[in-house]
């Protein structure tokens, strides 16, 4: 008996660093849901290595492949597989994480009960790289009034969760440049645009994490792409001056000042 399929795409990207049996397990996690997507569409951000591309072949009938002739970075990739995407919902997903069973199912429920919803994301739970051990849960705020005024100073979704309505992210200019910070900028402009968001408080998606990730979470180039976000979030009447002040001291601390392992700390723990 063949599965039922929704009327939805996945979008995912994949780079020539990326670990290939990671990756395939991520495709997996998406092929094996209790709600299936209709499409997939894979961003080949530059050439691929050799045991990336055995995983593309494998998959490759199953898939809506896209070729970029060099490595952009996520947003450019995203933004290019964006168009590729042939149904009205589109789901993001990581080419190194997990997708739970039931994640797109409990997503397609929550857009049929509120049809004015343009993203729904929810919780992600935190693994190591390599064993899988769990190591924390990042829980976002739930409903739409408390996701505008989180966005304020932080991110307000788990990017590789979000399900979201392609035109109301077209509408709103997609995955424009903007180094790191491209999914922050666009939340921020459908904030500002009176787009309705919800997270679920449901975990969703487990994520890879390794000791290098605090590391890119820091530095002062690190810190640059916070503070673009941030003045373009004053240039949209989101923050006022003194918060947009406000948010470039507690980053430019944290993310210039703190040594690595501190860094890795504060987000363990005071961010969680």
């Amino acid at each position: 008996m063949t599965q039922c399929r929704a009327e939805f795409s996945v979008l995912m990207s994949v780079y020539k660093n990326d670990d290939s049996a990671c990756f395939k397990e991520a495709l997996q996690s998406v092929f094996s849901q209790t709600l299936p997507p209709a499409q997939v569409v894979l961003v080949a951000d530059g050439p691929l290595n050799e045991p990336l591309e055995q995983v593309v072949a494998q998959y490759k009938d199953a898939l809506t492949i896209v070729r970029l002739k060099q490595n952009g970075g996520l947003g450019a990739a995203l933004q290019a597989g964006l168009k590729e995407c042939a149904y009205p919902l589109v789901a993001r997903m990581d080419s190194d994480d997990i997708s739970l069973p039931n994640r797109f199912e409990l997503q397609i429920k929550a857009f049929e009960a509120d049809k004015n919803l343009s993203i729904v994301g929810g919780v992600i739970r935190e693994i190591d790289f390599k064993t899988k051990e769990q190591k924390a849960l990042r829980v976002t705020p739930l409903k739409d009034k408390e996701i505008k005024r989180y966005l304020k100073t932080r991110c307000p979704f788990n990017h590789v969760t979000v399900m979201f309505k392609k035109q109301d992210i077209l509408d709103c200019g997609g995955y424009l440049p903007l180094h790191l910070m491209e999914d922050y900028y666009l939340w921020a402009r459908c904030a500002a645009a009176g787009k309705k968001m919800l997270n679920l408080p449901d975990i969703l998606v487990n994520v890879r994490v390794d000791a290098k990730m605090y590391g890119r979470r820091g530095g002062y180039s690190y810190f640059k792409s916070n503070k673009a976000v941030y003045k373009k979030m004053l240039e949209l009447g989101i923050v006022n001056r003194p918060l947009y002040l406000f948010n470039l001291t507690v980053r430019f601390c944290v993310q210039v000042m703190l040594p690595n392992t501190a860094r890795q700390i504060f987000y363990g723990r005071v961010l969680r």
